[in-house]
């Protein structure tokens, strides 16, 4: 899933805006603030986006169905392509043989059908869209979810997301919390699948 980084961009961007917020508030604060976490004591953990996205049973699963899905839609349109083509070979082999009104009439339906093919593709785009949208909303929904509930659990003030695209040049694996992170959202995933095992399959083609 291509949109998947994003989700995890989107879900851990706050992290860098809290520490820049930790830092100077502590600072204004002084030695007054007793109660108040200094930046030195503020616990950081980080995760591996790859690893997240890679382990995640929920992003499996729905990849694979939407990957189904994108077969399915393609299979369609490729049905309707084909017919389109076979109408106009049919015609081109036999304008011979058609008056002038006959061959525009044809000629006038063809062109509806071509219009009716290009309708039906905007119709496919825009439901895949719609799924993708759909599952990404899903994803962020649950991560941050979890790592709320995770976080406020072992103490930590902000995850961060490490990878080669992000701000983190370089952080210890001690503090490298993916692998737990996964196996928690794992253990979610699978009792909420048990609960709900006929949920409706929204990636099924509408018709």
């Amino acid at each position: 899933m291509k949109n998947a980084s994003l989700i995890l961009n989107a879900v851990l961007l706050v992290a860098v805006a809290v520490l820049f917020f930790l830092h100077f508030s502590s600072g204004k604060s002084g030695s007054s603030s007793g109660g108040s976490s200094s930046p030195s004591n503020v616990k950081v953990a980080y995760i591996n986006q790859d690893t997240v996205l890679k382990y995640y049973d929920y992003v499996k699963v729905n990849s694979d169905k939407l990957d189904a899905q994108v077969k399915s839609l393609g299979d369609q349109l490729t049905q309707r392509q084909q017919s389109f083509q076979r109408d106009v070979q049919e015609y081109q082999n036999g304008r011979g043989n058609l008056t002038i009104g006959q061959a525009s009439a044809i000629e006038e339906g063809l062109q509806r059908k071509v219009q009716n093919l290009q309708m039906f593709e905007q119709q496919l785009q825009q439901q895949l869209e719609g799924e993708r949208e759909r599952i990404s909303t899903e994803l962020y929904e649950k991560i941050t979810s979890f790592l709320k509930t995770y976080s406020k659990e072992k103490g930590i003030e902000v995850i961060l997301k490490f990878d080669r695209g992000s701000d983190v040049l370089f952080a210890g694996d001690s503090l490298d919390i993916s692998k737990d992170v996964v196996k928690g959202l794992n253990d979610a995933w699978k009792v909420e699948s048990q609960k709900a095992p006929a949920k409706a399959d929204s990636t099924k083609t509408k018709k």
